[in-house]
Formats: C-alpha cells, structure tokens, sequence
C-alpha cells in the first residue's frame, strides 16, 4: 500500500472513530462540492458584476463618443436644420423617425453589446459555465411568511444593507467632490461652442465614472472574498455527513473488510483445490512452497498454480502430501518463484533450466515408482 493511501486510511478510522456531535466542522469533500454545483449551489459577487459592466460600459461609451458625436451632428444637420430641399411631409416625418431609431440601436447597441459581454465574462469566471434547473423548482418553503421574516432579517440580508448604504455615501461623496472641482466652469457653458461643452460633459462624467467605478470594483472583491467564505461554510460538514458519503462512495470499511476476507478465503480454497494436480512443490524447506504444474501438450512452460508462506507454505505440503505430490526442497528457486511470480504465472525463460532439472528429477523418480 503506498503512503498516501495509508495516510487516507488512518484519517479514515480515525474519523469513524471520534463521536459526532453535528457540528458542521469538516471541509467539503469533492462529492458534495460536484452535487451542489449540480443544484446551482455557487458563489459570485453581483457587486463585482455591477462594477465590470459598469466600467466597461463607460470604456464603450467613451471609446464610441467621437462617433456619436459626428453621427449626431450629420442626422441634426439633415433633417433638422437643412430641409430647403424636401417637403416638410409624413414621409419625410416618417423617414426621419426610422433613421433616428437606427442610429439611437446602433449607438446603443455598442454599449450594451461591451456591457454583454463584461457580464458573460465576469461570470464565466466566477463561476464557470453551469446550467441548472434547480433554482428555478418551485418550493413550498419559500411562501413560508416565516422563513421570509428571517431571510428578511438574515446575517446575509444585513450585509446587503450595509455593503448598499456604503455605496450610496461613497457615491454621494464622490459627485460631490467632484462637481464642486468643476463647479466654475458650468457657468462658461453659455459662452462655449456646443462641441467643446459636450466634451467637457464627457471629461467630468468619465471622472464620476472612473472613481465610483474603481471604489465599486474595490467593494466587488471584497465581496467576492465574503461570497466565497459563506459559501464554504454552507458546505462545510459534520463528520457524520462525512461518514455516510464514504460509506456511500467507498462502502462500509466492515462490509468491505469482511469481503475482502470473504474472496480471501475463496481465492486460497480455489488455490488449495489446485495443488493435487501439480507435478511438484518446491520449498524453502519451510517457510515458502511454490506449486508447479507442466503438461507438455498444452502449456509452454511450468505454471505456477499455488504458492505460500509460513502458515500457507505448511498447508500447501500437507496438502501435496496427502496426494502424493512430489516435494523438493530448493531454498534459492523457491525464494525466486515466489517473489518472482504470481498465481496463474509461467515460468521466465531465464529460470527454464533450474525447473527443468527440477521437473527432470521429478519425472525420474516418477517412472522409478512405476
């Protein structure tokens, strides 16, 4: 048995061992862990989500305003301010408001397609890819008044209100530090032409955006870190939860002892029904016996049908005895078949001459007999 396993085993017994108390102190193991991912069962932050998709949404706005901008101006300039050209008529009315819902989905649609892909990424790798039915069962227990009072007023719902009342002070406290730095220069926006007060817009708005966005991304780790922690410790088990998952996956250690002791059993009855009908037993002369059968229409070399030591080898020549079964004492061979060779095994090519000398004298004293 290599060391890992021994030590697997020794936590094992000890384990059976301690009395259980119910108390949920042992870690998840890889089964409960698979069979509540299966359930929907994982952990992700929503703040962290909300703090990606936000600052990926005002990367794509920024990144797309010179072009909105320009497509703006263009659409303003053809059928607002030019219209010398055509009639002022429900057709042109009519194409004037398809042409502004085309640009309106694809100004749009280059932010919310940033924002798509921020949340699908964000939480693929919180979570990985997952699909579960199960959140979505109808469950009696959630119409429970009582059990809604007390995730109303839960440990969890309480973090919730305390992680949104931080957001709003620090979002609070950051437009206001913010517009009060640049509080002097709204007052010049009559002066300036349209271009130039829509960029000075954009720098303030890419400011907010960028300081709310940073301390919610802050804020998003850090509850991503506590999401991670609840939900160990939602899967954490008592030892009697352990026992009975190992003796689900690996069977009761004294079902399985007694198996094994079972197929012990009948693998030695099996062997010692075998040794009559080998041709000789060489031995130690006692603490090992090896059985040896040849038959020379069938069989390429001599087959090792039995083998043993101490107890095993005793019975094994008992056994030979009582059927007349050729004994021979050879320490070096029978050391070297022994450790060399399995049950069912036959002979290498570099021991052929040693068992043959072995079967050669065994055959002439059997033809002595005769």
């Amino acid at each position: 048995m290599k060391m890992d396993e021994k030590e697997q085993l020794l936590i094992n017994l000890q384990l059976f061992a301690e009395d259980d108390t119910g108390e949920k102190t042992e870690k998840a193991t890889p089964r409960r862990r698979e069979e509540a991912r299966k359930k929907g069962q994982v952990f992700k932050s929503t703040d962290l989500n909300a703090a990606v998709i936000m600052l990926a949404g005002f990367a794509a706005f920024y990144v797309t305003f010179p072009y909105i901008i320009d497509t703006l101006r263009a659409f303003t300039v053809t059928y607002l301010l030019d219209r010398t050209v055509v009639d002022f008529s429900t057709e042109y009315i009519m194409t004037m408001l398809y042409e502004s819902l085309y640009i309106m989905a694809v100004l749009a649609g280059a932010i919310m397609l940033a924002c798509f892909v921020a949340a699908l990424l964000i939480t693929y790798l919180q979570v990985g890819f997952i699909f579960s039915a199960e959140p979505l069962t109808p469950k009696l227990e959630r119409l429970n008044p009582v059990e809604g009072f007390k995730r109303i007023f839960s440990k969890r719902a309480l973090v919730e209100l305390a992680k949104s009342l931080v957001k709003i002070v620090i979002t609070g406290y950051i437009v206001y530090t913010v517009l009060k730095k640049h509080f002097y220069i709204f007052p010049r926006f009559v002066d300036m032409e349209l271009g130039l007060t829509l960029e000075v817009i954009l720098a303030i708005i890419l400011e907010l955006a960028l300081k709310v966005g940073v301390v919610f991304l802050v804020i998003g780790v850090l509850d991503y870190i506590y999401q991670w922690y609840e939900h160990e410790k939602s899967l954490k088990m008592s030892k009697y939860d352990v026992k009975q998952e190992y003796k689900q996956v690996e069977g009761d250690p004294m079902v399985k002892s007694r198996q094994r002791q079972i197929q012990r059993e009948a693998a030695m009855r099996r062997m010692m029904s075998e040794v009559p009908t080998a041709d000789v037993v060489i031995t130690n002369p006692t603490h090992f016996a090896v059985a040896l059968k040849y038959d020379y229409g069938t069989m390429d070399a001599p087959l090792v049908i039995a083998k043993g030591q101490d107890y095993m080898a005793l019975r094994i020549r008992e056994v030979a005895r009582e059927h007349k079964v050729v004994i021979m004492e050879n320490p070096l061979l029978a050391r070297t078949l022994y450790y060399g060779l399995e049950i069912g095994q036959q002979v290498p090519e570099e021991l052929y001459q040693a068992v043959a000398e072995v079967l050669a004298f065994v055959y002439q004293q059997q033809k002595r007999v005769l």
